[in-house]
């Protein structure tokens, strides 16, 4: 079975109800159900929550739930991985199936799309040697020339080794867009994080990542969103 794995617990607090609050004409939840659906590429889609009223989102917009996320994994600090090993070991119980491989997709990463998600199971697949594949973008300046503020409110340079090396000799560097995370079912088990000499990334476009953690983050995406929608049609 490949299982879609949605991650989406009650009591935010930043932005209350955020993950299922409308973004854009529906609730912030659907945009991720709704790019897993239209990628054709899982058995099933679920939505792993403590919250009966994502839950109940959660099914009006096509997925899952089949259990309730244990409360020991749904507070402030509990991180993905304890929380997509529940999930694949309730389903397989649930089910009598065993997960073949998994896709965990943030609920707010309305930005995500069908192709993504594809392009992560087709990156992940193309190799035996690979346990994850995950999405990731560049910095938009090369972090090796990055400043730090000391505790004097002086500027200095976190590498002073750079400062004289041009831009463009500089390597590109990417980090983690927050979006979604392909998975080999024992992989899961057998490695602590997502970060292994085994992950192989799926480069999104800056444009498409935005963190929403603030309500003008919210804002902010929002606008982008629309952009990115009138520019494609």
């Amino acid at each position: 079975m490949r299982l879609a794995i949605i991650p989406a617990r009650g009591g935010s607090k930043r932005i209350p109800r955020k993950n299922i609050r409308h973004f854009r004409g529906k609730p912030m939840i659907a945009w991720s159900i709704d790019a897993a659906i239209q990628s054709g590429c899982f058995d099933k889609i679920i939505v792993s929550t403590d919250c009966e009223e994502i839950a109940q989102v959660a099914r009006e917009c096509g997925a899952k739930t089949p259990f309730t996320r244990p409360t020991e994994l749904a507070d402030d600090f509990t991180p993905t991985f304890p929380v997509l090993q529940h999930a694949v070991e309730a389903m397989e119980l649930i089910s009598g199936e065993k997960i073949t491989l998994g896709c965990c997709i943030y609920a707010t990463a309305p930005f995500t799309t069908a192709d993504m998600i594809q392009a992560g199971q087709d990156r992940l697949t193309q190799s035996d040697d690979l346990d994850f594949a995950l999405s990731v973008t560049s910095f938009p300046f090369p972090i090796q020339r990055a400043l730090t503020i000391s505790d004097m409110n002086r500027v200095q340079m976190l590498h002073p080794e750079h400062e004289n090396t041009r831009s463009q000799d500089l390597p590109e560097c990417y980090h983690d867009a927050g979006q979604f995370y392909w998975f080999r079912r024992d992989s899961l088990f057998d490695q602590s994080g997502f970060f292994s000499g085994k992950s192989a990334p799926v480069i999104i476009p800056r444009e498409r990542v935005q963190d929403i953690d603030t309500e003008e983050d919210w804002h902010c995406a929002e606008l982008a969103h629309e952009l990115l929608e009138k520019r494609s049609t």
